[in-house]
């Protein structure tokens, strides 16, 4: 028994079907879990002593690659000095005074340990500052697992084919209104009707949770102005699109503003923090000088925060985005041209192969016309090849600023042997 299947099966006793995180099962590619020993740079190790080159990078959180030295030293330190205080430290001031002036639409910030929390805030914050209730989000995209998020969710409710998660009270999923991506004609007709109800309009601007789907010209602007229309707060998930496209946020790059952003993953530096941030007028509404409480006692964590901090000094100082995205571009051009019925849709430094489409998918309905079965076949001749992909065929791969023209060259040879068959 290899040292990969004797852990799964001894976590399968103490730990519900054996994961953290449902995804983590590989069940959606009809496959035994990984386990990962060590991670250096593009790579990482698993507990069977397979090298792999990895383009999932913990789901976007590793821009830098694995195990990056200098965010590695920063931890060191940080955690020498104290792992945890409850009390304020100076990196943290020094961390939300950074996303604020990397993002100006961001007047201030309230840290937390995970994208769910910042969500979470950020819909309370939206309806304590409005006085509504109802919510407006999109199907598929995913906001992670609060109760109202998790109704029409992407990720890994939709890898598990789910439409929504059991334990959500009715009442909950009754406030939330769900509206295909990029249809505003769909958003127009529920803002006319329901308008004065909305507390916020939520939407990754790039979404990333049912594989890559792009927004459409003027679907982001229209969010805007039907906010605008109808009083509600427009919030951007930028979870993963913060600090990807740019050193800023997407919303930034393009001159869309939203009322609050919500940031996790690359502004962590992968480690288990996360943000809120918007305009300053909103964010008073939070405690202790107003009345939307939200606390945690590992909030601004000293050692995430370090991690995370490093991470975007990092970024600024080397702008890796323009190569990152070259990368990116030619591992999808790579295989739209390999003629084996895949579309590889791609930005920046994101991709997502989608298996029986000539054409990008724009909404979730079109997403499901893709074969997760051929996606799954391809994952699986691929990990056999030494390549690691997101086990789901709905979510979105990674080139980081440690893949190099070699792994590039790696993940294309791989790709034409396992789709050829070779």
């Amino acid at each position: 028994m290899s040292d990969d299947t004797h852990l799964f099966d001894r976590a399968q006793r103490v730990i519900p079907g054996g994961v953290n995180s449902p995804v983590r099962a590989f069940r959606a590619v009809n496959a035994l879990p990984i386990h990962a020993a060590t991670g250096s740079g593009s790579c990482i190790t698993t507990e069977d002593g397979n090298s792999l080159l990895d383009f999932c990078g913990s789901w976007g959180p590793l821009i830098l690659g694995h195990a990056c030295p200098e965010v590695i030293e920063a931890v060191i330190q940080a955690a020498r000095r104290g792992t945890t205080f409850g009390i304020s430290t100076r990196a943290e001031v020094e961390l939300a005074e950074q996303i604020c002036r990397m993002i100006p639409c961001i007047e201030q910030v309230r840290l937390v340990s995970s994208g769910t929390e910042a969500v979470m805030t950020a819909l309370r914050l939206a309806r304590g500052s409005t006085g509504r209730q109802r919510l407006l989000k999109f199907d598929g995209c995913y906001h992670g697992h609060t109760d109202a998020m998790l109704v029409a969710a992407g990720s890994g409710l939709l890898t598990g084919g789910q439409n929504a998660s059991a334990g959500i009270p009715s009442q909950t999923a009754s406030d939330v209104f769900v509206a295909p991506y990029n249809d505003l004609a769909a958003v127009n007709t529920i803002v006319d009707a329901y308008g004065s109800e909305l507390a916020a309009i939520i939407v990754e601007p790039v979404a990333a949770n049912m594989g890559l789907v792009l927004p459409e010209h003027g679907f982001l602007q229209g969010l805007r102005d039907a906010a605008n229309r109808c009083g509600a707060i427009l919030i951007f998930d930028e979870v993963i699109t913060g600090f990807r496209f740019g050193p800023t946020s997407w919303g930034t790059l393009n001159g869309i503003l939203p009322d609050l952003t919500t940031l996790g993953k690359i502004v962590g530096g992968g480690m288990p923090l996360a943000a809120v941030g918007g305009r300053r007028d909103i964010m008073q509404h939070l405690a202790p000088i107003g009345k939307v409480y939200q606390a945690g006692t590992l909030s601004g964590n000293p050692v995430a925060v370090a991690a995370g901090l490093t991470t975007l000094r990092i970024l600024e100082r080397d702008n890796p985005y323009p190569c990152m995205a070259e990368r990116a571009v030619t591992i999808a051009e790579g295989l739209n041209t390999m003629e084996a019925g895949v579309c590889c849709v791609q930005t920046a430094s994101l991709f997502t192969p989608f298996f029986g489409r000539q054409t990008p998918p724009r909404n979730l309905d079109e997403v499901r016309q893709s074969s997760a079965i051929d996606f799954a076949t391809f994952f699986r001749a691929m990990l056999k090849r030494g390549i690691y992909l997101p086990p789901s065929a709905f979510e979105t791969a990674f080139v980081s600023a440690a893949h190099t023209d070699t792994d590039v060259g790696r993940f294309l040879q791989a790709a034409y042997e396992s789709l050829k068959g070779d």
